[in-house]
């Protein structure tokens, strides 16, 4: 155990090989935060979004607001369980409104953690996902996006893009990994023009935000957290585009351009 303790001050994002002691805690601090999804929904929030369901005139506003909350809980959870886990989240994100938010993708709380930030929000989600029980029902109704347009979900993404244009105008944010899936190696993938189409289409501008280390807690190909590690997550601005729309529109390819600049020069 001292050995690994001190191998974890040297070198922050070094994971030392796992005792009894060390995968009890991961399970312990895995286990809360599964404890908080499944029962913190069922007592604390699921009545309110059957009530959003059934009463509002507007339910999509009131499922994206519970969903910010329950995640922000989340973090809470982990941070609490996990307090060698650090946050660093640029204060700036919090005031992002009406925009298209690009973002690299590491792990799969990234998601979660984008919910946390943003009160009004819609994502882009893979089209398996709507089919699950209740999930699939309350990523619906969030008025989330499926990532295919194809078969039944071809009326669904119709609906969300005729709207899409007052949603944004209304102070909510879509936010996009286009990447499209997890990096394994810290480095930019391939980036899909969807959400460079989107902010083109409603003239809305786009922030560039970086991710770190939210693989480090959670791994991708893991089930546990990786709770003992001593670990700075952070999530910053790394770029404000904002086209002339009216008389110098930037092409797909040029916004595409930036953005990857936007992360060229911010990688490390």
């Amino acid at each position: 155990m001292c050995s690994n303790m001190a191998t974890e001050k040297q070198d922050p994002g070094h994971i030392a090989p796992q005792g009894f002691t060390d995968r009890a805690l991961d399970s312990a601090v895995t286990l809360t935060c599964w404890v908080w999804f499944i029962f913190g929904f069922l007592f604390f929030f699921s009545w309110a979004y059957l009530a959003a369901a059934v009463l509002a005139k507007n339910p999509e506003i009131h499922f994206q607001r519970l969903n910010y909350h329950f995640f922000r809980i989340f973090f809470r959870v982990v941070s609490t369980t996990a307090p060698r886990q650090k946050f660093h989240i640029d204060d700036k994100i919090a005031a992002i409104r009406s925009s298209v938010v690009v973002c690299n993708h590491l792990s799969y709380l990234d998601p979660l953690l984008l919910i946390a930030l943003f009160p009004r929000q819609k994502t882009i989600v893979k089209p398996r996902f709507f089919g699950t029980p209740i999930f699939g029902w309350m990523i619906k109704k969030s008025g989330y996006l499926p990532a295919s347009s194809e078969g039944h979900f071809s009326r669904m993404m119709i609906e969300q893009m005729e709207t899409m244009g007052s949603y944004l105008k209304a102070g909510g944010n879509l936010f996009i990994f286009p990447e499209g899936t997890r990096s394994r190696d810290g480095k930019i993938g391939n980036l899909n023009r969807g959400a460079l189409k989107i902010a083109r289409m409603c003239k809305t501008p786009l922030y560039v935000l970086q991710l770190h280390n939210t693989d480090k807690l959670f791994t991708p190909g893991k089930f546990l957290f990786n709770s003992r590690i001593h670990n700075d997550i952070s999530i910053k601005i790394i770029d404000h585009i904002n086209p002339d729309y009216r008389y110098n529109p930037p092409s797909t390819t040029q916004l595409e351009q930036q953005v990857r600049q936007a992360f060229s020069a911010n990688q490390m």
